[in-house]
């Protein structure tokens, strides 16, 4: 080897091939084309049918392959994360990957007490706290949908509860067009205003169309809000195959990305240019339970081909671990680095659900900080290793020779921090040290660190003035919207 010649060696990782690729796309086209999709929005009908779209029976859209083509040339290949303070935090192109929390859990492991219960808006805050100090958690959100608040506001207090206790990007849902629009004046409040927010963008937006080939007048109406205003959307069909979607893989993955790729013409047509995350979530019904299998490898599977799909496309794209465990025990650990190591490998750019227990209907804040460490663990994976003259050491193997020993040789001192993980939580530890120890569970571990973060960590605050002037529209939100009805 050449002296100054240097080298990575790098895990790479790709499900389908080019014409594979290819055929998912022309095969797409033709759904969209020939069967189309039922679009329950006025508006958006029309700008459909001024671009050329076929509209029959009022709602049902056809779509020319040429103004799919065209829209998708439209769509940002990069999209800029900023934290609350305005510093970049993400930047969704390419392979590159991030990792964060779910929305919506409705029920939540109480470290506390080790009873599940109903989740509650404090559970949001300190969801928040846990994921704010983990290192490899990159953006937050709720990880609960609380009980203890009215239906109108739970996701505008969810919101608020993130915004306050952590400087994080955040990822959030919101049930309609109503609280949304609270949701993104509160952040333009914090980031000073509605081109600042836009320039700096530190939200991004959840929602999804309805399986099969349905979007339906919500959804569209919060596509085209956050269209108008240019702010992230995360817009995801998901799709139970055998019951929302075909059994076989292929089957739901074409179907669900029609209805992506429509989602995008409709985002596109409202204005040009207005950054969105695609992908979608293929996932096996369990014919005997009829679940949805978070931990099935049919959903890796499925997510490794849009990630795929996605790439070829050159939009940013989402994806999603968890597990269908019901407690934080080896089934939990195992799916989560599975799915999460794959995702990782995918390129997918925004990794969400990280801590999702219950086949996301469960939170556990011990979750989150096992998916740390996993993350950790990845990163370290997909970092690779230097392949050069100095890394291969031929000169020190030499040096020691045979029955010789490294520990104080200058290389080893160099190398070791740089070259070896180190855990925070796994046991490396020998039999007899790990019980004179204690015999801790990893389990047990996580759990005691969790209850550490809450009682120490103090999160960024926000300034008074942005607290108060958050306190004033929600204040306002609960009075204009206790009592009405969203759409849909």
């Amino acid at each position: 080897m050449e002296e100054n010649a240097n080298s990575i060696c790098l895990p790479s990782y790709k499900l389908l091939t080019e014409e594979q690729i290819q055929e998912l796309h022309r095969t797409t086209l033709e759904v969209l084309e020939t069967i189309g999709v039922r679009v329950a929005h006025e508006t958006a009908i029309g700008l459909l049918q001024d671009t050329g779209c076929i509209i029959e029976n009022g709602d049902l859209v056809k779509f020319p392959a040429s103004i799919i083509e065209d829209c998708l040339k439209t769509v940002p290949s990069k999209i800029d994360i900023y934290n609350r303070k305005g510093e970049l935090a993400m930047r969704l192109e390419g392979r590159n990957s991030y990792y964060g929390l779910g929305t919506d859990l409705i029920n939540t492991y109480d470290i506390e007490t080790g009873e599940t219960r109903d989740s509650l808006l404090i559970d949001v805050r300190n969801a928040a706290i846990v994921a704010d100090y983990c290192e490899n958690i990159d953006f937050v959100a709720s990880f609960a949908l609380p009980h203890d608040v009215p239906t109108n506001m739970m996701y505008i207090e969810c919101a608020k509860a993130e915004m306050e206790n952590s400087i994080k990007p955040i990822f959030f849902t919101a049930a309609g067009k109503e609280d949304l629009s609270v949701i993104i004046k509160m952040a333009e409040a914090i980031s000073g205003g509605e081109e600042a927010l836009r320039e700096h963008p530190f939200i991004i937006h959840y929602s999804e169309p309805i399986a099969p080939l349905t979007h339906s007048q919500g959804a569209i109406n919060k596509l085209l809000l956050c269209a108008e205003k240019k702010l992230p959307i995360c817009y995801i069909p998901t799709v139970l195959m055998g019951a929302t979607g075909p059994v076989t893989l292929a089957g739901g993955i074409v179907q669900a990305n029609a209805e992506a790729l429509s989602g995008i013409v409709i985002q596109q047509l409202q204005s040009r240019g207005a950054p969105i995350i695609s992908g979608w979530a293929v996932v096996p019904l369990d014919m005997r339970t009829s679940t949805y299998s978070y931990g099935s490898p049919e959903f890796r599977l499925t997510n490794s081909a849009f990630a795929d799909l996605y790439h070829y496309y050159q939009i940013p794209m989402w994806s999603i671990v968890g597990t269908d465990a019901h407690c934080l025990d080896q089934q939990a650990a195992m799916e989560h680095a599975f799915s999460t190591l794959l995702a990782t490998f995918d390129g997918a750019n925004l990794i969400h659900d990280l801590g999702y227990l219950g086949q996301g209907l469960l939170g556990n804040l011990a979750a989150i900080v096992m998916c740390d460490e996993i993350v950790s663990y990845i990163k370290r994976i997909l970092r690779g290793f230097d392949f050069n003259k100095e890394t291969l050491a031929a000169d020190v193997i030499k040096k020691v020779g045979p029955g010789g020993q490294y520990f104080t040789e200058k290389h080893t001192l160099q190398y070791f921090r740089t070259e070896h993980w180190r855990p925070l939580f796994m046991n490396r530890d020998t039999p007899d040290a790990w019980q004179k120890g204690g015999s801790r569970t990893y389990g047990e571990k996580v759990l005691e660190k969790a209850r550490e973060i809450l009682r120490t960590h103090k999160p960024e605050s926000l300034a008074p003035e942005i607290i108060a002037e958050l306190e004033k529209i929600v204040k306002k939100a609960r009075k204009d919207l206790l009592n009405i009805e969203f759409h849909a």
